[in-house]
């Protein structure tokens, strides 16, 4: 498991969305935009259960997310890894935290009965830092200043 940078994780704690990638059955990609955590070095994306991304999750482990800001383009971060764990548990709490950062809601409004949560947990195994925080950024930076 490859260490997420500080760069990234402050990413992540910010009100970025991810773009999630992970694998049909066919092979080819599914992408979807996604609020986005972390617990650590552990990314997490929380789904409901049967959605097309939980299905992909459980049948291929193989899956990639980039994390944009959308005040600054360049400062963006691309992972690529495996999902760990596919649980159900601390999901609901979890998809609470989540509504307050995106929503400043106290509790996900749009729950369905007989639907559960599913907490994706992801594992780096490459990880591109913000080009933001790069040398070469920070010099091209100073340059045109």
């Amino acid at each position: 498991m490859k260490a997420l940078p500080d760069s990234v994780k402050k990413l992540i704690e910010a009100k970025t969305y991810a773009n999630v990638a992970t694998l049909m059955s066919d092979g080819s990609p599914h992408v979807t935009q996604t609020w986005v955590d972390h617990e650590g070095d552990i990314v997490l994306i929380n789904t409901f259960e049967g959605s097309q991304k939980h299905r992909n999750a459980v049948r291929n482990p193989k899956i990639a997310l980039d994390i944009c800001d959308p005040a600054s383009p360049f400062n963006m971060a691309v992972i690529r890894g495996r999902v760990k764990e596919v649980t159900f548990d601390g999901a609901e709490e979890h998809v609470d935290r989540m509504a307050k950062k995106y929503l400043g809601q106290d509790k996900y409004q749009m729950r369905r009965p007989g639907v559960r949560r599913v907490l994706i947990k992801i594992e780096a195994s490459h990880v591109i830092a913000p080009f933001t925080d790069s040398p070469r950024w920070k010099a091209w930076n100073a340059h045109k200043k």
